[in-house]
């Protein structure tokens, strides 16, 4: 289990916090799979939604 130790050399078993970095925008061929994924949820939703509605 990590630990640190204090100045007065006692031990803590609190959790180490990762190293932050900056996030970096999405380039083109992501912008382009997100809008691909974002179109197909919809016509899936749409079509669970139209489903429902005919059997009932």
């Amino acid at each position: 289990m990590p630990y640190t130790t204090e100045e007065g050399g006692l031990l803590n078993n609190f959790a180490r916090e990762p190293k932050i970095y900056a996030a970096e925008p999405p380039n083109a061929g992501q912008k382009r799979t997100y809008l691909f994924v974002g179109i197909a949820a919809t016509v899936l939703v749409g079509g669970l939604i139209f489903v429902a509605f005919s059997v009932s």
